[in-house]
């Protein structure tokens, strides 16, 4: 392992995740206990260095061992009730432990490690192991901390008035106000107040200090005639108590209605909040500090749930309530409760303004339509129209200048507009009222009035905005409104919990909406089962002599509620007749219906129907509709094996309807499709070209975890199986370099390497092998690593490195590469005996020696022939002889295994059969065959569709 990473990831996995934060110093050596075979349920393996000693439990069961403290004793739950080996850990016990035993509980076995006095372990889990770290010494405490600086306060007093200094060492915030008969200063940093120099008070006659651990605070007991006044030069701040007040930056305090009411603040500097109890009222007050230059709240401001007290810096609030939330961050106070502040309407505080003689009047609920709100009067809806426009013309004029003007007339012409249907008119005239008086947000009838207009007019997402609000929180008329957006969503079940909320104020609203109300409601209660309350609900719906548009759409629900019934015949009835009308939010979902029923009769077919919903999909957009047309199209395609045509139906879902209840049923459909394709098998009848051309456009689907990982090695060994090792290695390779760690880093960095070789790139197999290096991989795969390493050492010629590599590993993968590496060293004799070996007793066998086999015989023949060890050549003649009739290359082993008997080979023949034998090719067929059965890819391919 080389280079910053490597040394990154040998820290991170071997020491850091000691809780101590050793730094290690030395390898970690073995203990003569090795640990136990990788596939054994428990394996135990030791290591130390000079700070501690370091025990793994790995393995399926060892894994999952859980450690816990007992006094001195470390105990390991194993859960296993056979006993692992600890031989070697009862009689030389690591360093810092005096004894260990093992004791069977109930359904597994506990390791009990009693420590020496002054010994101290750590345990965690790395690399799919937990580990226990055991040191003879305790880790050293973190140093503690120091002390709390001390802050000298110094006076200077005369009978009227007293100038106090605090010489801060750097800058502090502070908040500086009175309350009542005392004067309190509080600093936002922990200290030690220094009253030494402040002996005189002048006109105050006590000072109390008290300290926190993020603060302190002075308490001076002063007559309320006395001004306060607070100022910072550098880090030290003085304060004046008596004399001239001295002028400050005031605090804007304002109120805040996106989300449940609440004061904001806007305080430059604000730091910290600080809750203090007086030592005589014994009441909780809270003062907020805020870094120079001076700033402070001139006023007295007091609501329901508190008190905002004048200061000379900083904020102070008194509260009676317990559940008071002050938050202070960056240049905002925020001071709110869990359900909001008790706040007056913004409109309480604007001038009373006389109704004119037949404007709209005031609704009893705030998002309530009145029937008579649309009435034009005598004169017609121009001159109403005109009338009321001109009324409020004249009032946002007065409001330009006087920000209490009365804001009836505006209304009244929202009203109006609402009433008529005319939702986007209604907007401007609301949203101009804001824009004139900001805090006119938080009134409850504008709230009310423009969510209803957004709703009408499609705006579903900003009228699910205003309808949030806490002004119409407990407005029975926004509940019907929220349900009727929710059913338009398609959240059914929030459709008919908002509903039932609202049910005292539906027959309230003007007949077409009654109706439209009744049959959202009604689709709500068909989607929830409940078929009863859905009848009821269109019964109701017809009763209200709505416009057409409005029955059409209860027909709908009623087609579908036929369909639930099991009459599909009176169903497809109605949604053809639906849908031969002229407006396309009822006839899309319509023509959705007849093409669903007659799939389901076989009337229609499948390529009729995928024609008639690609057409459906783009005349209707945006709501639920859309979705239930794209999931059935998708559905469709799947079914007919048309899988890019599937997916790109589904994707087309974009992220503009992922707010919708249904978006999640599309996203579930699009993985399962993916999951389908590239993990259990979907894709394996397309062409590897195809499959990856699919995987590509589509890779955003890939889930996170062992399946996406899985997919990506599925589609590389594809890939491999047709010789496209650059596409397979670019797959692999991404998935090395950002998505795994630890032993899955390193198993797929494997395969990696084998495909680089494949393609006769040593240096890049090098890198991947050498960076993917972890602690603790299991035997079978570092034995394939060492082989990998060695092969490409032996492509790069550095033959001795890779007999190093190799050691004394007696592995098949081994002494091929072994072999290999005697080959091009001219090594004869030496390759040629460990060919013979590869092969065994492979002669005893009558079967045709396979390509691979024969490689190996004819190479041991050249090595034998010249190496000169006639001997051995006999032998492997007399054994092999036999085969030579049946071989594939039948001249090439006569002459490999002649002995000489018959006037022997030429060194020409020699030559040309060293350049044939080549067992490079049947190492990648060995290699495509073992990733084949890592993968899955020896099952059955499912039929191309």
């Amino acid at each position: 392992m080389s280079g910053a990473a490597a040394s990154k990831r040998i820290l991170r996995t071997t020491v850091a995740a000691a809780a101590a934060g050793a730094v290690m110093l030395a390898p970690m050596a073995p203990l003569a206990q090795e640990a136990a075979a990788p596939l054994d349920p428990v394996s135990i393996r030791i290591g130390s260095n000079a700070e501690f000693t370091r025990i793994e439990f790995a393995g399926a069961v060892g894994a999952r061992s859980r450690v816990r403290r007992e006094g001195r004793d470390v105990v390991v739950r194993i859960g296993s009730t056979a006993a692992p080996d600890v031989s070697r850990l009862k009689v030389d016990p690591p360093r810092g432990v005096e004894k260990v035993e093992t004791r069977a509980v109930r359904g597994a076995t506990e390791l009990v490690l009693t420590l020496a006095e002054g010994a101290d372990a750590r345990t965690g889990t790395a690399d799919g192991a937990v580990y226990l770290n055991l040191y003879p010494d305790a880790p050293a405490a973190p140093a503690a901390t120091s002390s709390r600086p001390s802050v000298a306060v110094t006076a200077a007093a005369t009978p009227a008035r007293v100038t106090l200094s605090f010489a801060w060492a750097t800058p502090v915030a502070a908040a500086v106000f009175r309350r009542g008969e005392a004067v309190w200063v509080v600093f936002d940093a922990a200290a030690r107040l220094d009253m030494s120099g402040a002996t005189a008070l002048g006109p105050v006659s006590d000072a109390r200090w008290t300290a926190g651990p993020d603060h302190v605070a002075i308490r001076f007991a002063a007559p309320e005639g006395l001004a306060v006044s607070a100022v910072a030069r550098g880090s030290n701040w003085t304060v004046v108590i008596g004399g001239q007040p001295v002028a400050v930056e005031g605090i804007p305090v304002e109120r805040e209605d996106a989300g449940e009411p609440a004061l904001v603040a806007r305080m430059a500097g604000a730091t910290r909040v600080v809750w203090l109890t007086d030592p005589l009222a014994g009441d909780r007050f809270a003062a907020v500090t805020a870094l120079a230059p001076g700033k402070g709240f001139a006023d007295r401001r007091r609501t329901v749930d508190l008190a905002l007290l004048p200061t000379a810096q900083g904020l102070a609030v008194e509260t009676l309530t317990s559940d008071l939330s002050i938050e202070a961050g960056g240049d905002l106070v925020t001071i709110s409760r869990p359900d909001g502040l008790t706040l007056s309407p913004p409109s309480a505080a604007l001038n009373a303004a006389a109704i004119g003689d037949g404007a709209p009047r005031k609704a009893k609920h705030p998002a309530l339509i009145l029937s008579e709100w649309a009435d034009p009067g005598l004169g017609g809806f121009t001159a109403r129209y005109r009338q009321l426009q001109d009324g409020a013309a004249v009032e946002a004029m007065a409001a330009a200048d006087d920000p209490r003007a009365s804001a009836e007339a505006r209304f009244a012409l929202a009203r109006f507009l609402v009433g008529s249907g005319l939702g986007y008119e209604a907007v401007g005239v609301l949203n101009s009222i804001v824009a004139r008086a900001p805090g006119m947000a938080g009134e409850p009838e504008l709230r009310g009035l423009r969510g209803a207009a957004r709703a009408s007019i499609g705006r579903l997402e900003e009228a699910q905005g205003d309808f949030a609000s806490a002004a119409v929180a407990g407005d029975p008329a926004s509940a019907v409104w929220r349900g009727y957006i929710a059913s338009t969503q398609g959240d059914w079940a929030a459709a008919r919990q908002a509903f039932a909320a609202g049910a005292a104020a539906i027959d309230a609203f003007p007949a077409a909406w009654r109706a439209r109300f009744g049959a959202a409601h009604a689709m709500a209660a068909l989607e929830t089962g409940d078929l009863d309350a859905a009848r009821a609900l269109l019964e109701y719906s017809f009763s209200q002599n709505a416009p057409a548009a409005d029955q059409l759409t209860a027909r709908l629900v009623q087609a579908r509620l036929f369909e639930l019934d099991g009459r599909s015949d009176r169903a497809l009835a109605v949604y053809q007749a639906v849908g031969r009308a002229p407006l396309d939010a009822v006839s899309v979902p319509a023509k959705l219906g007849v093409v669903r029923l007659s799939l389901a009769k076989g009337t229609m077919k499948v390529d009729a129907a995928a024609n008639e919903l690609e057409g459906l999909r783009w005349r209707w957009r945006g709501d639920a509709t859309e979705l239930a047309v794209i999931r059935q199209l998708g559905q469709l395609y799947l079914s007919q094996g048309l899988y890019r045509e599937a997916l790109t139906a589904l994707k087309g879902a974009g992220p503009g309807l992922n707010r919708l209840e249904g978006a999640a049923d599309i996203q579930a459909d699009l993985g399962a499709a993916f999951r389908m394709l590239f993990l259990e098998g979907g894709a394996d009848g397309l062409q590897p070209v195809q499959a990856l051309g699919l995987f590509y456009d589509f890779r955003e689907l890939t889930p996170i975890g062992a399946d996406g990982d899985e997919m990506v090695r599925r589609l590389a060994r594809r890939l491999v199986d047709v010789d496209l090792l650059d596409q397979a290695a670019e797959l692999l390779k991404y998935q090395v370099d950002n998505r795994l760690e630890g032993v899955a880093k390193a198993q797929v960095a494997t395969d990696l390497a084998a495909i680089y070789l494949m393609d006769r790139q040593a240096e890049p197999a090098l890198q991947a092998i050498w960076s993917s290096r972890t602690t603790m991989l299991p035997t079978a795969l570092n034995t394939q690593r060492r082989a990998l390493e060695a092969r490409a050492l032996t492509e790069l010629g550095r033959f001795d490195h890779a007999l190093e590599v190799l050691g004394a590993d007696a592995s098949p993968e081994a002494s091929e590469v072994r072999a290999e590496v005697f080959w091009k060293q001219e090594k004869w004799g030496q390759a040629a005996a460990l060919y013979e070996a590869r092969l065994g007793d492979r002669y005893r066998d009558p079967a045709t020696l396979t390509a691979v086999e024969e490689a190996r015989l004819i190479r041991a023949g050249i090595g034998y022939s010249l190496g000169r060890d006639r001997a051995a050549l006999a032998r492997l003649s007399r054994n092999f002889g036999p085969f030579v009739p049946g071989a594939r290359a039948k001249t090439a082993l006569s002459i490999a295994l002649d002995d000489g008997a018959g006037g022997g080979a030429s060194s020409g023949d020699f030559a040309a059969l060293a350049a044939s034998a080549d067992t490079f090719a049947g190492w990648v067929a060995a290699m495509k065959a073992e990733l084949r059965t890592k993968t899955g890819g020896n099952r059955p391919a499912a039929p191309a569709r």
